[in-house]
């Protein structure tokens, strides 16, 4: 299987410099390497073409953010699998194979994901994805090993293959076939929560996603929008609206959407009590521009033919803020 390892860049030659090493020495198999670059304004990719001859460079014309970055590159790009991997991510020593291996095996597995570890304190999950990812009735994100804010230590609980809801981001591998198939990413998002909404309507399409735990990364987090800043606020409390819209199935989703809006406008008072007040605005805009986009996202809706069962009746919330739940395994 012809494997594309796609580094999406934005002036990150610091990151290339620091995390790029590790990708060419552990390079593996029938596998290229490529940085695909938005629009840099440094000179990331003066130092790629200077230091790793062997990488190659797509260069977008503009900076579309994850989304619509990745679905420019990729149209250049040939492979029977695509890796899209973040610039902040150290990769250890055979993490491609056991990944390929289940391609190989599984013809209906269209997505993977590694486990994903925390580079800046090694023995713990890593926020953007842990064990593989999930989400709750009402559409908030959770993972194996990460609850909201709340990290496991890695105790090689999550060593295993197992099917997941979605893969994250940070370290996507997908059939270039289901990618296109798809349409790619949802240029709408720009970015955060993008890949939850494309493992949803692969599922919906009748392919299997899958968390693969003997292959590991170790991911910064944070390096492109910190956790602080109010823009990563406003495009993950927004973009968990449009994927609920045009995913969840008719006769759940106003009860889901309406029940959502109103847990976070919780969450907004509860930014507002902690002193966090522009917080607390970037979910009001979510949610203005939520409403300015939903004939947009219902037309979306009707384009996507829901073939999965919706069957989710867990409450991340309320198992985890009410009840005190914290690691996966407790949760019901």
């Amino acid at each position: 299987m012809k494997t594309a390892v796609v580094i999406l860049n934005w002036n990150g030659k610091q990151l290339l410099e620091q995390f790029l090493p590790s990708i060419v020495k552990h390079n593996e198999g029938d596998t290229d390497i490529y940085v695909a670059d938005n629009a840099s304004t440094d000179n990331s990719i003066a130092f790629v073409k200077a230091n790793f001859p062997s990488v190659k460079i797509v260069i977008n014309k503009d900076n579309g953010g994850y989304a619509k970055g990745y679905n420019d590159a990729l149209q250049h790009i040939e492979a029977d699998i695509y890796c899209l991997i973040n610039s902040d991510i150290e990769v250890t020593q055979n993490w491609l194979s056991p990944v390929i291996d289940v391609f190989t095996q599984e013809e209906n597995t269209a997505i993977i994901q590694p486990k994903l570890l925390d580079y800046k304190n090694k023995e713990k999950f890593e926020y953007a994805g842990a064990g593989g990812g999930f989400v709750d009735y009402f559409g908030y994100p959770y993972c194996r090993g990460r609850v909201f804010n709340y990290l496991e230590e890695d105790q090689h609980q999550f060593n295993d293959i197992t099917e997941i809801f979605w893969a994250s981001g940070a370290c996507f591998f997908i059939r270039s076939s289901v990618f296109h198939k798809l349409g790619g990413f949802d240029e709408h998002y720009f970015a955060h929560q993008e890949e939850i909404d494309l493992c949803w309507r692969a599922q919906n399409e009748g392919f299997d996603v899958k968390y693969v735990g003997t292959s590991t990364v170790y991911h910064v987090g944070g390096a492109t929008l910190q956790e602080s800043n109010p823009n990563k606020t406003f495009l993950n409390f927004r973009n968990s609206l449009f994927t609920i819209l045009k995913n969840v199935p008719r006769k759940n989703v106003f009860q889901v959407i309406f029940i959502r809006l109103i847990l976070d406008g919780i969450a907004g008072l509860k930014f507002a009590f902690e002193l966090r007040p522009i917080h607390t605005w970037s979910v009001l805009k979510a949610h203005l521009s939520f409403y300015k986009n939903l004939r947009k996202f219902i037309k979306k809706r009707r384009q996507i033919q829901r073939k999965s069962d919706y069957s989710i009746h867990t409450s991340v919330v309320w198992q985890h803020f009410v009840l005190g739940k914290t690691k996966f395994k407790d949760l019901q």
